[in-house]
């Protein structure tokens, strides 16, 4: 029932629970790749010349889909609506899915690897990366026009939290697909199916369509949920539907209280759409480099290369640990999910950098030292829950709500486009420069990739200490008068 003066919890929380689905696919989409990938790579060496260089790009090629999506939000955000973008963002998802399980469908036959079977399951990779880039520029959009205020923070950073749990989600989907079987051994690939380990060639020929598979359930389901939300009430003013927006204002905040809000969002949004430089260079400056340092601090060279890492540095079972990882990540998104309505957005961001430079200068000073493999695995630990409590969730936030009304959907589009292009730049640039020697057998590359990313860590806290604003408190319609002010 909505209260007059306080409006529906239940009702916010509900239609905010069903838009973190698409953090969720987010999460597990980018994800999945990480326990299909020897057992794909196997399938393909199998039946012609597949290289490295190939499977570089197959395992990275949902990211190109990613940066198309993210760059297209802005203007599918406006065109069709926030809604209406994530259910075409699940629909993307649900046939990526499926077609990457069965890339054969209608056109070539089952379990032959050919390089046109390699075209079209990159084709449905790339088309899940559209919907990874569209849920992961619009949902968090979403819950940023539909929440109050006071609560905005912390119900956008749910969306991060949704991320690192489809991710946790997916490791232990894949552990149980894979179950007694295991993955194939790299000098085992390309010399036939019968030379690879018996107990490996199910992985090869079926276990990585498992997985991919997989995720057509959390697709449907969000495609399905997101029909029954309604639109963001600062989109249907936009497009001259006040009588809808205070309706849903109304649910969500109260009768008394919808009155204000609606009037403010009209007074800033005077025209559907304003240039993009209207509120000044340093306001779209500023959205694109929160984008850029949440990459660029290297935390995906982590995530999507952390049973590599641990197995490197000679753990026993570097995918156990890898879920513990996982785990840690998931408290640590929660401390920023409690904490970013009570602290602010720039100290969690300011604490989080400095943390991240230490966990990563640290493993820069010990990767490969015998004895200290503690040591290494203890400051990739501190290096991966500090970015969990700050520049994972608060970068969204911060995307989510800084923008005024009238350039929300082009800015965000481009900042999250960034985001995708150096997580791009990241996780390809990551093997080779870890791989680099000086002299032969030397650990140049490992000091210098986790050394690098501790200077940009160490960057970024300056730059959020000078150039970002504290958001903490502040409506939407703030944002466009604050701009305005700084321009």
């Amino acid at each position: 029932m909505t209260n007059q003066q306080s409006g529906s919890k239940s009702y916010l929380i509900s239609i905010v629970m069903v838009a973190v689905l698409g953090g969720l696919l987010f999460g597990y989409d980018t994800a999945v790749i990480s326990g299909a990938e020897k057992g794909l790579q196997a399938f393909f060496k199998n039946g012609f010349e597949y290289t490295d260089a190939m499977h570089g790009f197959t395992s990275s090629s949902a990211l190109i889909g990613c940066i198309i999506g993210s760059a297209l939000s802005g203007i599918l955000a406006t065109r069709l609506g926030r809604k209406r973008s994530l259910i075409l963002a699940g629909v993307l998802f649900f046939i990526s899915a499926l077609g990457s399980m069965e890339p054969e469908f209608m056109l070539f036959k089952h379990g032959e690897a050919t390089t046109s079977l390699l075209v079209v399951f990159n084709i449905y990779r790339v088309i899940g990366g559209v919907g990874v880039g569209l849920a992961s520029a619009i949902c968090p959009m979403y819950i940023g026009e539909v929440a109050p205020s006071n609560i905005r923070g912390m119900l956008v950073s749910w969306n991060q939290f949704a991320i690192i749990f489809g991710q946790l989600v997916v490791y232990f989907v894949n552990f149980f697909i894979l179950g007694e079987h295991i993955q194939p051994l790299v000098e085992e690939m390309g010399k036939g199916l019968a030379a690879i380990n018996p107990n490996a060639q199910w992985t090869v020929t079926t276990g990585w369509r498992y997985m991919f598979g997989s995720e057509a359930i959390p697709a449907g389901l969000f495609a399905l949920l997101i029909c029954f939300v309604p639109e963001t009430p600062r989109y249907l003013v936009m497009i001259g539907q006040d009588q809808k927006a205070l309706g849903i204002l109304s649910r969500i905040n109260g009768g008394d209280k919808a009155q204000q809000i609606l009037k403010d969002i009209k007074d800033t949004i005077t025209v559907k759409t304003e240039k993009l430089f209207t509120y000044g260079e340093l306001c779209i400056f500023v959205g694109i480099m929160l984008s850029v340092f949440q990459q660029a601090v290297g935390i995906n060279a982590v995530l999507y290369y952390a049973p590599r890492i641990f197995g490197d540095m000679g753990m026993e079972d570097p995918m156990m640990i890898t879920v513990f990882m996982g785990i840690i990540n998931i408290l640590f998104t929660l401390v920023a999910i409690f904490t970013v309505e009570k602290w602010g957005r720039k100290p969690l961001l300011i604490w989080g950098s400095l943390g991240m430079a230490l966990g990563a200068f640290g493993v820069a000073l010990t990767f490969g030292h015998a004895g200290k493999e503690s040591f290494t695995a203890a400051s990739l630990l501190i290096y991966s829950a500090s970015f969990m409590f700050s520049w994972g969730p608060i970068t969204w936030v911060l995307i989510a709500e800084i923008f005024p009304n009238t350039i929300r959907g082009a800015a965000v589009a481009i900042a999250v486009a960034f985001q995708w292009i150096f997580n791009f730049i990241v996780s390809s640039s990551f093997v080779p420069m870890f791989n680099m020697h000086l002299t032969e057998g030397d650990d140049f590359g490992h000091w210098f990739t986790y050394g690098l990313y501790g200077i940009i860590c160490v960057i970024a806290a300056l730059f959020v200490w000078k150039l970002v604003p504290e958001t903490k408190g502040k409506t939407l319609e703030d944002m466009t008068r604050l701009w305005k002010r700084r321009k």
